[in-house]
């Protein structure tokens, strides 16, 4: 077999559409409102009350809620083939096992590869967010940590190690390993409070909406002394390229098909049903955001609730930051589900050493994926800035979005023939407007996120070819 032919090895659909009703690696016990709980809980988070502000202050101003609609039509676009996949190929391991099915193993390993790292990195990320609100509401209770453990080198003066962020990712983690329906419902639970917290924002922020500050609402362009962009109509597009951060998540769910009681049914509908709330959320709250407060006193931790104490709701600022350090753990919890299962996925199929493809006796966890997880985004999230964090798992989730995009037209090409619960509208011109968004997004991330993403598949193809090439469940049954 030629090195072409062994990358390029494949599962069947019909291959794997069987072993998902017969390995019963996992306990089905998910339906389809704590699968979009999930979805959700892996989309609403950190973009609602952190980067929303933030990209306010750098590079969109009021615009910033035009930046959320560029980054939603490529994540709209990517979510109807997910959606299509999804009830076709009901297999823990999402975008990875779709680009098994009809790309072959070299490419899905690489996707494999990536969305481990993007996952990983999301969880320290929120993680990190999550830390400066929970440091927002002890302050409002008169209640401060040391200096060095305030936030990551190179966030203030003094701050050495954010150790609350780490805290929480090992915690989760640590929730993660026992029973999924456990989870699920506390995570179900958690994404019903953070939506009322949404709601109250909106609520109190319309009467306090000063419709001046939306003027203008893209601001001048300028340019920094390092050369870089703000505002301006780049601005906006450099924006959409962060907060696309935020409006994906929904594939979380995806990566839990084995758990789902009625996958091919429920899949589909869920995620399409998280990201249509998810950015109808979105946009309201930046719009009020931006009315509220003037885009240039956005650039802090805690954007949200700090602007609703500038205007002296106490009682509100409080409450939005009980409901951000409550709701954001569901996106903790999401994307540290989503890497674990990957992770599974990638040892099961040989590519990976199989000790990590072992779920636990009594809880029927990918325990051992899950708990590594936890001690790697515990340190990245004490030890990274968010702004690191967000760009470079933006880079490999867009790459992820362009490769599924476009297995979609393959497959409809290929086999128009496969039952589908759910298909992609308007064949080939959603798949292809998700891939153009895609990868104009892609185009805007910073040179730095370029080769610090390309080192690690770099690195993935290392391993690929060392290992996982010859370990493959496929080259073993051959």
């Amino acid at each position: 077999m030629s090195l072409f032919e062994t990358i390029t090895r494949h599962k069947t659909i019909e291959q794997l559409q069987a072993e998902a009703g017969s390995r019963g690696d996992f306990r089905r016990v998910l339906g389809l409102w704590q699968l979009t709980a999930i979805g959700l809980g892996g989309i609403i988070g950190v973009g609602i009350f952190v980067l929303a502000g933030q990209q306010a202050a750098t590079n969109a101003g009021p615009a910033v809620a035009l930046a959320f609609i560029i980054a939603g039509i490529a994540s709209a676009a990517a979510a109807l083939c997910y959606a299509e996949f999804a009830g076709m190929i009901p297999v823990t391991g999402s975008a990875y096992t779709y680009g098994y099915a009809v790309l072959g193993e070299g490419v899905a390993w690489l996707i494999g590869w990536d969305l481990l790292l993007e996952y990983a990195l999301i969880v320290a990320a929120v993680a990190s967010g999550w830390s400066g609100y929970l440091q927002n509401l002890l302050a409002a209770m008169g209640i401060h940590l040391p200096v060095w453990a305030q936030g990551a080198m190179g966030t203030g003066d003094g701050r050495v190690f954010n150790v609350i962020a780490a805290v929480v990712a090992l915690a989760v983690a640590g929730l993660l390993t026992v029973r999924t329906e456990w989870g699920a419902r506390f995570n179900t639970l958690i994404v019903a409070i953070k939506v009322l917290g949404v709601a109250l924002v909106i609520g109190v922020g319309v009467f306090y909406v000063n419709p001046d500050n939306w003027f203008p609402f893209i601001p001048a362009e300028v340019v920094d002394a390092k050369g870089v962009s703000h505002y301006g109509f780049n601005g906006v597009v450099t924006a959409a390229a962060v907060v696309f951060f935020a409006v994906f998540g929904y594939d979380t769910l995806t990566t839990a098909a084995e758990e789902a009681k009625n996958p091919q049914r429920d899949l589909p509908r869920a995620v399409l049903l998280s990201l249509a709330v998810s950015m109808v959320l979105y946009l309201t709250i930046s719009m009020v955001l931006t009315g509220v407060a003037h885009y240039s006193t956005l650039g802090n931790d805690a954007p949200v609730a700090n602007a609703f104490g500038a205007l002296g709701l106490t009682w509100v600022r409080i409450a939005i930051s009980a409901t951000a350090v409550t709701g954001i753990i569901s996106v903790v919890f999401a994307f540290m589900l989503a890497a674990a299962r990957i992770w599974y996925s990638l040892a099961r199929d040989g590519l990976l050493p199989a000790w990590f493809a072992k779920v636990h006796p009594t809880y029927g966890t990918p325990y051992r994926p899950t708990l590594v997880l936890g001690v790697v985004t515990a340190l990245a999230a004490g030890a990274l800035p968010i702004g690191e964090l967000a760009e470079l798992v933006n880079i490999g989730t867009l790459c992820a979005f362009i490769v599924i995009c476009s297995a979609i037209i393959v497959l409809r090409r290929t086999r128009p023939d496969v039952k589908r619960a759910f298909r992609t509208p308007f064949v080939p011109a959603v798949p292809i407007i998700g891939v153009i968004f895609s990868a104009w997004l892609v185009s805007k991330l910073p040179w730095a996120t370029w080769w610090r993403f390309g080192v690690w598949m770099l690195v993935g193809l290392a391993i690929y070819f060392a290992y996982g090439i010859r370990h493959s469940v496929l080259a073993r049954n051959k």
